[in-house]
């Protein structure tokens, strides 16, 4: 009996190393959930983006407002924060220019730098619509 529980104790060892592993490898269910909300916004601002844009091939000019960006057709609902429900901030700053804004959980961490990449707090990033020739 005493070399089942010693096999036993060895098994529930090893079980809990692997998952101590996974958590410090992948994070805690948590900061992950984290990341996704985060990832979700980011994909959200792009979505917003996309939708500028098109608005611009239609108008020649970015919308004033998110309110204006809504009433275009074909654009669909114009997405919210995941958490608070809270629109996200767009400022048009020029006919071809605008910021889109977000505050996001925690700074981008583990992927390449790229435009959306992101500190923890209070985000805008800067579009300018490309003119085409």
């Amino acid at each position: 009996m005493s070399g089942k529980r010693a096999l036993a104790i060895v098994l529930v060892g090893v079980v809990a190393a692997a998952v101590t592993a996974g958590i410090v490898i992948i994070g805690s269910p948590r900061e992950e959930r984290t990341r996704r909300l985060d990832a979700r916004r980011v994909e959200d601002l792009q979505r917003l983006s996309r939708s500028v844009e098109v608005y611009h091939t239609r108008h020649e000019r970015v919308p004033s407002s998110l309110e204006e960006l809504s009433t275009e057709p074909g654009l669909g609902d114009i997405p919210r924060d995941p958490v608070t429900g809270e629109a996200y901030t767009y400022r048009m700053t020029g006919e071809r220019s605008y910021q889109l804004c977000a505050t996001f959980d925690r700074e981008t961490t583990g992927v390449r730098a790229d435009f959306w990449s992101h500190g923890a707090g209070a985000q805008c990033f800067t579009q300018e619509i490309r003119r085409s020739n």
